[in-house]
C-alpha cells in the first residue's frame, strides 16, 4: 500500500468548498490546463506549417537534387550521365541550367529565373498539372515555348494565346562591357509563351521553364549543367538511393534530399518551434506557482497531521513525498484536462479550418494543425519538472516540521 499516495490523494478530494487551499489548488489546475492546452496547439500549427511548406514545394521539387559542391555548374558527359542512370532507384533523370536573366515583353521587363530543362522534366514532379492556361509542353509543333509563371505573367501582361508577340531573354555574355553597343554584350534570344503555371507565389512571381536547349544556346553552357533532377522509384528509399549516389560520385557533389534543398527555411519552423515550446514552458512555470502557495498553505494548515503521522514512525522522506505527490496530483489533472483540450480543439481545425489563415493568397483557408506524439510527450516531462522543482521546497519544509511543537 502506498501511503504517501493515499493521504495526498485524501488531501485532494476532501477539501471544503470554500477553503482557500482549495480555491488556489483550483486555480492552479486551471493554470496548468489551459497552458498545456496553448502548447499542444500551437505546436501543432507549426507542425501542420512545416508539413505545408514540404507539401508546397513537394510539387516543384525533386526527390533529390545533385549540384556542383562548389561553383555554379558543373560538366557532364555520356558516361556520366549513365552512371547515374544505371545507379538503383533512380527512375529519371533531368538535366536543368537555372540562372537569372532578364526578360522582355512588348515595351515591359522584368528579371527572372529562367530554368532550362530536358524533356522529361515535367514526368518526375506536379509543375505540368498546376498549368492554368495554355499547355506544359516546351516543345510543341517542332518549336520552342516556355511556360511562365502567373506572377511572371501578370508583372508583364503575357498573352500566351498571342503567338506574333515572343518573350525576348537578355543573359550577359562572357565578354568585356562596350558602352558604345550594350545590346552586344548580351545573348538575345526570342521564345513564344507556350503556358502559364500557378503553384505558389515563391515560384509564379520569378520562374519561367524554357527548354534545355534553348538556355544551353542563351548561356553558352555547353555540356555545362547547374543540377541534376532525380526521381526515385517508389520501391526504394530516397536516403539510400542518395548515399549511394554520394559513393559514386564523390566529394565534388552536393546530393539533396527535398528538406536539405529548403534547409534555412525548415529550420527556421524548427527553431520557432522550439521558442515557442520556451516560451509556453515559461508560462507554465508561472502557473504551477500557485501549486507552490497552496503547499506552502497545505502544510502549515496540516502541522499537526504531520506531527501526528511523525510521532507513528513516518519518515521524514514519507512525508516529503505526501506533499510531492499532492502537487503531482494537481499538476497531473490540470495537464490531463489541457492536454484533452488541446487535441480536441486541434481535430476541430482538422475537421472545420474554425481559424482562417486570413490570406487571400495563402494556397490554404485555414491554419494547418498535425498533432504529434512527441509534443503531447514533451509537455507531459515539461509539466512533470516544473511541478517536481515548485513542490520541493514546501515538502521540505513539511518534512523539517518539529513534531513535540505541533501536537
Amino acid at each position: 500500500m502506498n501511503v504517501p499516495f493515499l493521504i495526498a490523494k485524501r488531501y485532494f478530494f476532501s477539501r471544503k468548498k470554500r477553503n482557500i487551499i482549495s480555491i488556489i489548488s483550483n486555480i492552479a489546475m486551471i493554470g496548468v490546463a489551459v497552458g498545456s492546452a496553448a502548447l499542444i496547439i500551437v505546436l501543432s500549427v507549426f507542425n501542420g506549417l512545416e508539413d505545408l511548406i514540404r507539401e508546397i514545394y513537394s510539387s516543384f521539387d525533386p526527390d533529390l537534387k545533385i549540384t556542383a559542391a562548389e561553383g555554379k555548374s558543373f560538366e557532364t558527359d555520356t558516361e556520366f550521365m549513365n552512371r547515374i542512370r544505371r545507379t538503383p532507384g533512380v527512375a529519371v533523370v533531368s538535366e536543368v541550367i537555372e540562372d537569372n536573366a532578364l526578360l522582355r515583353y512588348n515595351d515591359r521587363q522584368m528579371g527572372v529565373k529562367m530554368k532550362g530543362v530536358s524533356e522529361n522534366f515535367f514526368a518526375q514532379n506536379e509543375v505540368g498539372s498546376s498549368v492554368v492556361e495554355g499547355s506544359s509542353d516546351l516543345y510543341n509543333n517542332n518549336a520552342y515555348r516556355a511556360l511562365v509563371g502567373r506572377g511572371v505573367q501578370y508583372q508583364l501582361s503575357i498573352h500566351p494565346s498571342n503567338q506574333f508577340v515572343p518573350l525576348q531573354f537578355l543573359y550577359p555574355r562572357n565578354v568585356k562591357f562596350n558602352p558604345l553597343n550594350p545590346e552586344g554584350s548580351f545573348n538575345n534570344i526570342n521564345i513564344l509563351p507556350g503556358g502559364i503555371f500557378a503553384i505558389e507565389r515563391q515560384y509564379d512571381d520569378a520562374y519561367v521553364f524554357v527548354p534545355l536547349n534553348f538556355a544551353e544556346e542563351l548561356l553558352e553552357y555547353g555540356s555545362r549543367r547547374t543540377s541534376l533532377e532525380l526521381k526515385v522509384e517508389d520501391s526504394f528509399k530516397v536516403e539510400q538511393v542518395k548515399r549511394e549516389l554520394q559513393q559514386l560520385l564523390g566529394d565534388d557533389f552536393k546530393i539533396l534530399n527535398s528538406d536539405e534543398q529548403h534547409t534555412s527555411l525548415l529550420r527556421a519552423v524548427k527553431v520557432e518551434k522550439l521558442f515557442v515550446f520556451i516560451t509556453f514552458a515559461f508560462i507554465l512555470g508561472i502557473a504551477s506557482l500557485n501549486i507552490f502557495f497552496s503547499l506552502s498553505m497545505l502544510v502549515i494548515d496540516k502541522k499537526k497531521d504531520i506531527a501526528i503521522l511523525a510521532s507513528m514512525g513516518a519518515t521524514a522522506k514519507t512525508i516529503r513525498n505526501i506533499f510531492l505527490l499532492e502537487g503531482a496530483l494537481v499538476a497531473c489533472i490540470g495537464a490531463a484536462y489541457g492536454l484533452t483540450l488541446g487535441m480536441f480543439i486541434c481535430n476541430l481545425q482538422q475537421t472545420f479550418g474554425l481559424v482562417s489563415m486570413g490570406m487571400a493568397t495563402s494556397v490554404v483557408e485555414a491554419y494547418p494543425v498535425k498533432m504529434e506524439i512527441q509534443d503531447f510527450v514533451l509537455t507531459g516531462l515539461a509539466i512533470v519538472i516544473i511541478t517536481l522543482l515548485v513542490s520541493i521546497r514546501p515538502a521540505n519544509k513539511a518534512a523539517a516540521l518539529s513534531v513535540t511543537e505541533n501536537i
